[in-house]
């Protein structure tokens, strides 16, 4: 065994962070696995808590990334067989929030039952947002962003949630195009934004439907996972599919 392999960083496991046992507590954590737990706090909160699990997963994720253990594309099998789930209950006026993998709990704390939010889809409103609607509301709030990776994958997704498949030549293709371009260009000014791709979204869409809190999971999922960061963008396309899930939830 030479020094280079004697001196390789331990890999953080989730039994190093949570309370957990069996397999769950020996697998490093994996960006992925922080980038899923992410997508279900701010789908069940509206928010990605600050100090919360989430965040706790996405440091040891850098942490195991940085340190060569793990990659940035690794999701472990428990988090892909499994999934990572957030839950509420109602406890004397507080809600009390439980975020699991495979069954074990991670972290469990309470908040004032202001605001609820179920977990499963309700009937959707025929005057709810829909998908191309969430785009365009994008191309408002994040009207001056040049196009990268991250939002060309979140509008994918999004495009696929809609008409239920890739469409050739459509906003997916227009947005994954803008991208690989905006990478080549070195000013800011030169490349093409939200705004300019996604103003007409609606008419883009061959199909399009409301926007449920499993299309916004997805959109959100794609997003993030293509960000050096693991976090999705402020007024971004993941931010406004989440904001149309809750409002045809509300």
């Amino acid at each position: 065994m030479n020094q280079e392999q004697l001196q390789r960083p331990e890999a953080v496991k989730y039994g190093d962070v949570f309370q957990v046992s069996g397999e769950l507590a020996r697998t490093p954590i994996a960006p992925q696995d922080a980038a899923t737990m992410q997508a279900a706090e701010s789908m069940a909160l509206g928010k990605t808590l600050k100090g919360g699990v989430a965040a706790t997963m996405q440091s040891a994720a850098q942490w195991n990334e940085r340190s060569g253990v793990v990659g940035h594309n690794d999701l472990t099998n428990i988090v892909s067989e499994q999934g990572a789930s957030v839950s509420e209950i109602d406890v004397e006026g507080n809600r009390v929030i439980t975020e699991a993998i495979g069954g074990q709990v991670l972290g469990q704390y309470g908040q004032p039952t202001e605001v609820t939010v179920p977990n499963s889809e309700p009937a959707v409103d025929p005057d709810a947002c829909t998908i191309g609607e969430a785009l365009e509301a994008t191309a408002l709030s994040a009207a001056d962003k040049p196009v990268d990776e991250s939002d060309a994958a979140a509008i994918q997704a999004a495009e696929i949630r809609a008409t239920g498949h890739v469409v050739p030549g459509g906003v997916g293709a227009e947005a994954k195009s803008a991208a690989e371009n905006n990478a080549r260009i070195a000013r800011d000014e030169g490349k093409t934004t939200l705004g300019d791709l996604l103003m007409d979204a609606t008419e883009k869409l061959p199909a399009d439907k409301a926007v449920t809190r499993r299309d916004a999971e997805r959109v959100i999922a794609a997003e993030i996972r293509n960000t050096p960061d693991g976090a999705a963008h402020p007024g971004g396309v993941a931010a406004s599919m989440a904001a149309a899930a809750r409002l045809n939830r509300s």
